[in-house]
């Protein structure tokens, strides 16, 4: 498996090149969007020119009708800005929404072809807050940071280019001191990237615990554990205070240093203003208009170093969402993939071979599982049972060998096709925070009650759906844990009967059953499936008495019932 680096690099500035699948298919409605924004920039361009016409024009020489005039021109300015201002807002956020789902979908679809071995090794907490909080900042910045930058930098030039026409040396001295509150700033910022990454991982630390804490409560309560858990959370919460408050800092002084440098060059420009004026270099209306466009300028000025920092910022958030795109699937479908159909002929194995990391399970497998057969795989835990059921779905391919399904090798075969008609129960089923019902039938597609009503009764979940007031509408609770071990095997179960694959892999399917409920589960297996292919992977032997061929899987040998060869040895 290609695992995570554990200290992950952060991303160069070319990788948000990256982004650009996701922002294409918008670029028609963002240059809309850009459109209407700059309409917007511009009638606020127009306001101070505007009080300079009021003040020279109206004012300073008793004119009634201009004053008007100017009034009017302002009134309709402001109220123009304003309704391109929200109409761009309204129009912007719908397409960051759009481009945050595609970014969400393609993690989402791309996490599904990841094999289980990557989520085995790989925490929770870290992986739910890159989809959430990694994505949304992507997200961000692919839709937001673009139309906040062209704005921007469309008014810092208005600006400039109409304090020259002002007045070109007020200019020079109003702006002698940016190229220094920027190089403060350029300064700061490396610090705060850095902070920000290690406030992630922070984060993604507490995060996990919680995820864990929350999942074993019962462990928890059953062990007195209460007080260690919470000296657990108090250290990695107080790392995480430690380096968020550090973050603080240093985002503070990256704002607060270049911000003073700037609010200086004010003073410069209304002394020096003064100055003209008294001498008859400039009137009144001129200053007030060129200190209207110099407080202005310091907006898309701080705007732009602060889309600077976000920018940086966002790296981080870049680099750990792209480290999970770019950890490959051991398992790829073929480019032109065969379709698959019912299993007519069986399942073989040829000289398979497969390793946990460095740790031989497989070595040497030559199995034939005829269609139609009950086979029981027998054999102690960490033997490789559960192996040989991940390889027949495809979870995992063999390192050495082949594995067969009507002479077809699997890794030639669709995967949707092959895992429609083979289907594997774990010993460990997963149920969805949803009803009994939901979870029989999910993603099956149209089906009716009495089919799932059906497939329970043949998992033997009739006595259940009988004492239950609301019977399939009844909520199984986070992980169904409100129902036992037993009935949630059985509803795991009858979601499989439902789909009523060609060949069904039970992985340890009656491990918290009774005998009873074991016998009669084993019997009607056969009756709701009876021309497909059933294997049953278990430690039981009571169970394999209803299978048509058994194999027995041990350490250094093997012994094979009727109806099958095998021959298998661990390293």
């Amino acid at each position: 498996m290609n695992a995570l680096p554990a200290t992950p690099r952060v991303a160069e500035w070319r990788t948000y090149r990256r982004l650009a699948p996701y922002v294409r298919p918008y670029v028609g409605r963002l240059a809309g969007v850009l459109l209407i924004s700059l309409l917007a920039t511009a009638s606020g361009l127009a306001q101070p020119y505007l009080s300079k016409l009021m003040i020279d024009n109206a004012l300073l020489k008793n004119d009634m009708a201009a004053l008007v005039a100017v009034s009017g021109a302002m009134i309709a300015v402001t109220l123009g800005g304003f309704a391109l201002n929200i109409l761009a807002s309204y129009r912007h956020v719908a397409l960051s929404a759009a481009m945050l789902y595609d970014i969400r979908v393609a993690l989402l679809r791309h996490l599904q072809t990841l094999s289980p071995r990557f989520y085995g090794g790989f925490r929770l907490g870290d992986l739910m807050s890159r989809i959430n909080s990694d994505v949304s900042d992507v997200q961000r910045v692919a839709g937001d940071t673009v139309l906040s930058a062209l704005s921007n930098m469309l008014f810092l030039i208005g600006c400039v280019g109409l304090m020259l026409w002002l007045n070109w040396r007020l200019f020079l001295v109003g702006t002698v001191l940016v190229p220094v509150a920027v190089g403060v700033f350029l300064q700061l910022q490396r610090k705060v990237t850095m902070l920000t990454r290690e406030m992630r991982e922070r984060g993604a630390d507490l995060g996990s615990l919680l995820v864990d804490t929350v999942m074993g409560m019962r462990v928890v309560a059953a062990l007195g554990a209460e007080e260690h858990e919470a000296a657990r959370f108090r250290a990695r919460n107080s790392a995480f205070v430690r380096v968020m408050l550090r973050m603080q800092v240093a985002s503070f002084m990256a704002g607060a240093l270049p911000g003073t440098l700037l609010a200086a060059s004010t003073s410069a420009v209304t002394l020096y203003g003064g100055w003209q004026i008294m001498h008859g270099q400039m009137t009144i209306g001129a200053l007030v208009a060129f200190s209207a466009y110099h407080m202005r300028v310091f907006s898309p000025v701080q705007a732009l170093l602060g889309l600077s920092s976000g920018l940086a910022s966002t790296r981080v958030s870049l680099a750990r969402i792209f480290e999970l795109f770019d950890t490959a699937a051991e398992v790829t479908e073929a480019a032109t993939p065969l379709p698959v159909g019912p299993v007519r002929q069986g399942i073989r194995f040829e000289n398979v071979a497969f390793r946990h990391d460095r740790d031989a399970v497989l070595a040497g497998v030559d199995l034939v599982i005829p269609a139609g057969s009950f086979c029981a795989i027998l054999g102690e835990s960490g033997a490789g049972k559960s192996t040989l059921a991940d390889l027949m779905v495809r979870f995992l391919d063999p390192g050495e060998g082949r594995i067969l399904v009507d002479g077809h090798d699997l890794r030639t075969l669709r995967l949707a096709d092959l895992r429609r008609e083979i289907l594997l129960v774990d010993q460990a089923p997963y149920l969805f925070n949803d009803t009994i019902g939901a979870n029989v039938a999910f993603a099956v597609g149209e089906t009716t009650r009495p089919q799932i009503v059906a497939a329970m009764a043949a998992a033997g979940l009739e006595p259940l759906l009988a004492r239950l007031p609301r019977g399939l509408d009844t909520p199984v609770g986070e992980r169904g844990m409100a129902l036992s071990a037993g009935e949630r095997q059985r509803i795991a179960l009858a979601r499989a009967l439902l789909r009523r694959p060609s060949v069904l892999i039970l992985d340890e399917p009656t491990a918290a059953l009774d005998a009873m409920t074991e016998q009669r589960i084993a019997e009607g297996l056969r009756e709701a499936l009876p021309a497909a292919t059933i294997i049953v992977i278990t430690h039981k032997p009571a169970l394999a008495r209803h299978a048509d061929m058994v194999v027995t899987i041990e350490q250094g040998r093997a012994e094979v019932g009727a109806g099958a060869v095998i021959e298998h040895a661990l390293a």
